[in-house]
């Protein structure tokens, strides 16, 4: 049976997607070994992270809103996350070619 995983630290997060019928394994952080296909992987995940799950066949919904800048970093309630425009997209991920810089040194030459 496939896994709806939830990747946040945030209370806020989890209350608003109750608040959907969204329910899952919780995380902090996800090791994507854990991932299998069909499961779905829900977060604000770097596109690295997000090119693995989409790899495997999972589904990743990405967790957006857009938050005024005196309120980053600050803990938000699932009613803030509604009056910031929180919304789940689906995305698919797909690394396109290897990485263009080797190192530091290739950055700044």
């Amino acid at each position: 049976m496939p896994t709806t995983w939830i990747v946040t630290r945030h209370a806020g997060a989890i209350d608003w997607l109750k608040t959907r019928g969204i329910e899952g394994q919780q995380r902090d952080h996800l090791d994507t070994s854990l991932v299998s296909q069909g499961d779905t992987v829900i977060g604000t995940l770097p596109v690295n992270l997000a090119a693995e799950i989409c790899a495997k066949q999972a589904t990743y919904l990405h967790l957006s809103l857009t938050v005024p800048f005196a309120w980053r970093g600050k803990e938000l309630t699932s009613e803030q996350m509604d009056r910031y425009g929180a919304a789940l997209t689906a995305y698919r991920v797909q690394i396109m070619s290897n990485a263009i810089f080797s190192d530091q040194s290739d950055i700044t030459s």
